[in-house]
């Protein structure tokens, strides 16, 4: 929940380019301290890319430019890569969505965990952390592989680097309960939370997944095509959307599913929609017209909610 304190981080025109092809485009949000705030829309939507561009961790061939990426009074945006170094770990946490690949597979996990926390992974109060968050089995063989141990097991691992080692001011959860089944994700989930509370950290939290965000977030940004189309606290989100894309997620989401009726699919596809000059919903939208085609519309405020539709009276 927001702490009414300055905003943790506050982002301010972010564009994200590929070589040619432009995947983020004129993206700004804040995250105030203590709160969660869910990032969240189709794959190639941009939203790891926002998570790649606030750590300055593009890969080759990507570039970025922002008004302002604000974070503890830099600009991360200009901020020298020496600078970056000092703030990636220990200001700003990632927490990947992929723990297999995000560990060596090669180094037992006591040594990895202990590359962290150093000499604090032998005190009796850290040990009661790891095992409190279900860490047990690591600190009884410190010895294994990664591959020993189960995708949440080093989901939580994960989740305890990134958050134990330095107590960032800001973690950035890229997708990490993805590749978990449905029992093991409400466990790490409850976890992050509970972690994310300890520590006092506002988190980024970045899905697909409506019905994750909706248990975690308290405010939500909903990206298509590149571009921040909604963004609401996350009961007015689910209660009055008012961005037909918004409507459309939720919508296709199964547990709007009424028995007897098909599943409600968008139609259509989001490839291409990061290069119309248009509001890039366009194409699969029922209310598009000429203007919505050729247009992008400007940000609209409605209390402490934004939306960019050229007929959002039409969706409410």
């Amino acid at each position: 929940m927001s702490t009414g304190t300055e905003p943790a981080l506050r982002v301010a025109d972010l564009h994200v380019r590929y070589g040619g092809s432009t995947a983020v485009r004129d993206v700004s949000f804040h995250i105030d301290g203590g709160e969660v705030f869910g990032l969240v829309g189709e794959s190639g939507s941009g939203k790891s890319s926002v998570c790649a561009a606030l750590m300055r961790l593009l890969p080759p061939g990507g570039s970025l430019r922002a008004t302002a990426i604000e974070f503890g009074g830099r600009d991360l945006s200009r901020a020298s890569e020496r600078d970056m170094r000092a703030i990636r770990g220990k200001g700003i946490a990632l927490v990947p969505q992929k723990p297999m690949t995000s560990l060596s597979p090669t180094t037992p996990v006591g040594r990895q965990l202990r590359w962290y926390l150093g000499e604090r992974l032998d005190s009796a109060q850290t040990q009661q952390m790891l095992i409190s968050i279900g860490l047990r089995a690591v600190l009884d063989r410190p010895g294994d592989l990664p591959s020993r141990f189960s995708g949440g097991q080093l989901q939580r691992l994960l989740i305890a680097i990134a958050a134990l080692t330095h107590r960032p001011a800001l973690l950035l959860a890229d997708e990490p309960t993805t590749t978990l089944d449905a029992t093991v994700q409400a466990q790490v989930l409850r976890l992050l939370l509970a972690v994310r509370a300890e520590v006092g950290s506002a988190m980024l939290y970045v899905t697909h997944d409506l019905a994750v965000i909706a248990q975690v977030a308290d405010r939500i940004g909903v990206m298509y095509g590149g571009r921040l189309v909604e963004v609401a606290p996350v009961a007015e989100l689910f209660a009055a959307p008012r961005h037909p894309y918004t409507r459309a997620l939720i919508a296709a989401m199964p547990s709007a599913w009424i028995e007897g009726r098909p599943l409600r699919p968008i139609p259509g596809s989001a490839a291409g929609a990061n290069r119309t000059d248009g509001c890039p919903f366009a194409p699969r939208c029922p209310h598009a017209d000429t203007i919505c085609q050729e247009t992008m519309p400007t940000a609209v405020m409605a209390g402490a909610a934004m939306v960019r539709c050229h007929h959002a009276e039409v969706t409410v």
